[in-house]
């Protein structure tokens, strides 16, 4: 038995000897190096291939954009240097808000030297101007939140409720409130100075080696400086002082536009959300009747110069010459794919640093042209910047072709974003289309404020409010806008002698009568706006 196991192992023995000499003799050899030289001119010619194609239609693509006007050289957004005398930016109060530990006045160790915050996160109330139907500011529940503070009566989660919004309660409210505020009446006085210099340019750092980590401390500053202006200038109103809240509306308005040249849409976001704060108190003021015709006139001509569909030009063309800009970084490895995915799944990351390492550079210029084109598919025929229109259904449109791709896999996961070269657009593509909706929104409360002011000229000229919008040009107002949405006029009509309702017929491009929707169901005050009319209109007296 051994015997013959010791002699078919001597038989294999010379076979495989055999074998191995024929699979690694000089023959075989030279024929693997032929394979290797092979695959390697292939690899070659693939890669010298693909960087040209890559380069050749990026190029072809780019040079289409900018024969249309487009900018994409990021580093044309950066806003030029201005002189210190001349920029809102440069004062010490705001040179503090891009410190590590911002020190108010008075060495406080706070950014803001009153106690706002403490008192607002207590306050029991719908912000009026986060509410589809506005209401007045609760100076009541205000007044008693900063009498607690003042008092040292300041309970853990206390809350500050009242329902009374009658013009006597909030102006028996009101000296509670301004004397709340009266500690940041210096750095407000400041802000006031300053907003005479014709420009703003906040002392941001522009990092073109990493421009999704450009800080931006200004934007919630600037936002808590207008809440601060609005609640002052509504207590002022309620006080009979028109005029300090005149003035306060002027500097909330100025602020709101002090990040106007700024290439980010976040900033533009925060543009409009300042904005709708400081038209508070212009409502209150309508509502109670007290601007002079003097005051009407120039709130009218500064809100009659608002077109958010032009300015939102800048900050979209901004974003996208970003995301160009990051290509070339990874083109040139001063970025890494992983880092731009955020934290998830470490071995996501780790394929994707790998595809970054082994692509030719073409793949990378694909990469751009793809996600430029997504990107302008999904404003193609959103907005029209010079008749102030936008078209709700085209950005449906967009979208769900946008989501069509999403969920056929071109813009998921896996080997289909590298196949079809989206996988920086997946990382990277912004969702464009609620941006113009809150363009729409912020366009139509400035043209109904401004038609709001032309109507109280109107009364306080005639003794009446006009049966029609049309009554008011031109000597009230030179041209009345039209609605964004259709670009009829905006609807309007008298409720009784000393009121009205003004309406645009909203997302929906349908006329609801003036009804406001609201549903607590949605996951958002976009998807809330979308079903109703925009209404501006003062509560029964």
């Amino acid at each position: 038995m051994n015997d013959s196991t010791t002699r078919s192992a001597a038989c294999k023995f010379p076979t495989f000897l055999k074998l191995f000499g024929w699979l690694f003799g000089w023959r075989m050899i030279r024929r693997y190096l032929f394979a290797l030289v092979c695959l390697a001119t292939l690899l070659a010619l693939y890669y010298a291939e693909e960087n040209w194609r890559g380069r050749r239609v990026w190029n072809k693509y780019r040079s289409e954009l900018e024969a249309r006007g487009a900018q994409l050289d990021y580093r044309a957004f950066i806003p030029k240097p201005v002189p210190d005398d001349q920029n809102f930016a440069s004062t010490p109060f705001i040179k503090s808000w891009f410190l590590k530990e911002p020190v108010s006045p008075g060495g406080t160790g706070k950014p803001w030297p009153d106690d706002y915050i403490r008192v607002g996160q207590r306050v029991s109330t719908l912000n009026s101007t986060e509410d589809g139907d506005r209401q007045f500011m609760n100076l009541v529940a205000w007044g008693m939140g900063f009498d607690a503070v003042r008092s040292g009566e300041l309970k853990p989660n206390q809350e500050f409720k009242s329902d009374k919004l009658d013009l006597e309660s909030r102006a028996g409210a009101a000296p509670a409130v301004l004397e709340g505020l009266k500690g940041s009446e210096i750095v407000l006085a400041e802000l006031r100075a300053a907003s005479q210099r014709p420009y703003s340019r906040y002392p941001l750092v522009y990092d073109l080696d990493n421009p999704w980590g450009i800080l931006l401390p200004h934007l919630a500053n600037a936002k808590g400086a207008c809440q601060r202006l609005q609640l002052k200038a509504c207590a002022e109103l309620a006080a009979g002082q028109s005029g300090p809240a005149f003035e306060d509306v002027k500097l909330a308005l100025y602020l709101a536009d002090s990040v106007g040249d700024e290439p980010f849409l976040v900033s533009f976001l925060i543009r409009l959300a300042c904005f709708r704060v400081a038209t508070q108190p212009i409502w209150e003021g309508l509502a109670e009747h007290r601007w002079s015709e003097a005051q009407l006139q120039q709130l009218q001509t500064r809100l009659q110069r608002y077109n958010f569909f032009a300015d939102l030009n800048r900050p979209l063309e901004g974003e996208r010459a970003a995301g160009i800009l990051t290509v070339d970084l990874l083109i040139r490895k001063k970025y890494r794919l992983s880092e731009l995915s955020g934290p998830g799944d470490s071995n996501d990351g780790d394929l994707a640093d790998c595809i970054a390492r082994v692509a030719p550079s073409g793949w990378y210029y694909l990469e751009q042209l793809n996600y430029c084109r997504l990107y302008q598919d999904q404003l193609q025929g959103a907005f029209d910047a010079t008749q102030k229109r936008v078209s709700p259904h085209q950005i449906a449109a967009n979208a769900h072709e946008l989501e069509r791709q999403i969920s056929g896999g071109r813009l998921g996961k896996g080997l289909n974003v590298v196949i079809h070269h989206q996988l920086i657009a997946s990382l990277l593509l912004p969702q464009l289309n609620r941006i113009p909706m809150k363009a729409a929104m912020a366009q139509t409360t400035a043209d109904q404020a401004a038609i709001a002011c032309a109507l109280e000229r109107f009364r306080l000229g005639t003794g009446q409010l006009p049966e029609k919008l049309d009554a008011l040009a031109p000597r009230f107002i030179p041209q009345l806008p039209g609605d964004v949405i259709t670009g009829d006029s905006l609807k309007y009509r008298r409720t009784n002698d000393r009121g009205f309702i003004l309406y645009s017929v909203g997302w929906n491009e349908k006329d609801d009568g003036g009804i406001i929707v609201k549903s607590k169901d949605s996951p958002g005050r976009a998807q809330e706006f979308a079903q109703g009319d925009w209404v501006w209109r003062y509560p029964e007296p």
